[in-house]
């Protein structure tokens, strides 16, 4: 927010969410509110409860208008039923207000003892958060055999590249590292990749590198203290980023921010543990820190530091909660909140807080059109066919059912490798094929009236599920080839 913007009070929605989830928002609102911030709360539900109303979302109505009036909401973990509900509520709240950046940091706590006490432990994963595989697109193609597509796209690429260097900046950090898959998804993964590459010059204040995610969850492991702010893709940052939480003692010190341009949603990483809830034993401890981050962004930096110095200064006394020392002999919930708020306005001496600016958020076009290309074509077709047929088979059916169009059929493929024409290749095949046809002479663009003919004739002996037109793009491919395809 810029200063022109601040208002006198901060309107916060507030979701207390499921199994021990009103006691830490409980603890984290007293907390906020021993401090003097300006926050005016509005009570708001979401999550198990509703989804027994008949909710199929997990989130009514009135918590989305809410949502939509203060534009900040502070919640606690959601429960997603097994057999009743449908979508994750909190996948659902992400996604419903474009909230692209989940910011999860990570850092060495006083009082916490791990294998990695000392060694200055203090990184941010910041997480795209709406696209990728939690997009939630999928599609049972055969009986046997599920889908799901990963969308990455430039645009929301671009938006996490670059609000990860923003937010290096806001804190200071020197260092920002993307973390993909890009050597083997070249595409989806290597669109993070590229685009990261091509934001990373304007921000030549910061050191940027690129790193394949297995090695750097390996890293991780083997030295932690070398990162600083890591940007990667949303499946991988939600792996990545619990692997972290593990470093500096457990989900209990894991706070998160979800950031969009226009709204934040501010909760701890981890779950509702039901089996604890309404036993006054649990750590609020990554809740309390999710309100610290809700503080800085509202611009509320006094309260916020104040609040993080009194976590600090509570840790080291120690007063620790039972997922520290155990539950038998662990400070109660209730009592370790009233020693943070006995703590506020002291400081730590060993533990250093940021002294953090305010964050500038990527401002791009608002164009569905992001990127246009000066010239395109359709050169082929990829057709999904399910057939208990043999690859000899169903290749031999295909090509005399593509004769007489503009169409041949190249190859036929079983779980991304080649298996017709005949490799020699020894691969295990299902129900599912790709089934792979190109423009047989005179290549120029495919027209739609030449797939509908060669679905048609195929639709005479086979069942297909699914097509994809291959593109080329300004003379590039915009398709991958399969394992033993030239």
């Amino acid at each position: 927010m810029s200063d022109t913007d601040v208002p006198a009070r901060f309107p916060v929605t507030l979701i207390p969410g499921d199994g021990i989830g009103p006691e830490v928002v409980a603890s984290a609102r007293a907390i906020v509110e021993a401090t003097g911030a300006p926050i005016d709360w509005e009570d708001a539900e979401a999550g198990a409860d509703v989804f027994r109303k008949g909710v199929a979302s997990g989130v009514p109505q009135e918590t989305m208008d809410s949502i939509a009036r203060t534009r900040v909401a502070l919640k606690g973990p959601l429960e997603t039923p097994v057999g009743f509900g449908e979508k994750s509520a909190n996948v659902t709240l992400r996604k419903l207000y474009e909230t692209y950046a989940n910011v999860r940091p990570v850092r060495e706590m006083p009082g916490v003892t791990t294998p990695y006490s000392g060694r200055g432990v203090d990184m941010v994963m910041v997480r795209e958060n709406v696209e990728d595989l939690y997009a939630g697109i999928e599609y049972m193609q055969t009986p046997g055999v599920a889908q799901a597509l990963k969308l990455i796209s430039v645009k929301g690429s671009e938006k996490i590249a670059r609000f990860a260097f923003e937010y290096a900046r806001s804190e200071g950090r020197p260092s920002v590292t993307c973390a993909t898959k890009a050597n083997i998804m070249k595409f989806t993964e290597g669109t993070l990749k590229r685009v990261f590459e091509q934001v990373a010059p304007d921000y030549p204040d910061i050191e940027s590198w690129h790193v394949i995610v297995d090695n750097a969850a390996h890293q991780l492991v083997k030295r932690p203290e070398q990162y600083d702010v890591i940007v990667t893709t949303n499946m991988n940052g939600d792996i990545l980023s619990d692997l972290s939480s593990a470093l500096i003692g457990g989900l209990g010190f894991a706070p998160s921010a979800n950031i969009g341009n226009e709204v934040a949603i501010f909760e701890a990483v981890h779950g509702s543990a039901p089996k604890y809830a309404g036993k006054d034993v649990i750590n609020p401890t990554a809740v309390i820190l999710s309100a610290v981050l809700m503080l800085r962004y509202l611009g509320l930096f006094e309260q916020a530091s104040a609040i993080e110095h009194a976590v600090f200064v509570t840790l080291e006394s120690g007063t620790l909660t039972g997922d520290v020392v155990g539950y038998d002999r662990g400070t109660p919930t209730t009592v370790y909140t009233e020693a943070i708020i006995g703590n506020l306005g002291k400081q730590t001496e060993n533990w250093t807080v940021r002294e953090v600016k305010p964050l500038e958020l990527p401002a791009l076009s608002s164009q569905p059109d992001y990127v246009r290309p000066t010239d395109r074509n359709v050169v082929g077709l990829d057709v999904f066919v399910e057939s208990p047929l043999t690859a000899d088979e169903l290749g031999a059916s295909l090509i005399e059912l593509a004769h007489g169009t503009r169409l041949e059929l190249k190859m036929i493929s079983s779980r991304g490798t080649k298996v017709f024409p005949p490799t020699g290749a020894i691969t295990d095949t299902l129900d599912h094929w790709r089934c792979r046809f190109i423009i047989r002479e005179n290549p120029g663009d495919l027209w739609d009236e030449d797939v509908h003919q060669l679905l048609a004739r195929i639709s005479r002996r086979h069942t297909w599920m699914h097509i994809e037109k291959l593109m080329e793009f300004d003379g590039e491919l915009g398709f991958t080839r399969d394992q033993g395809e030239n």
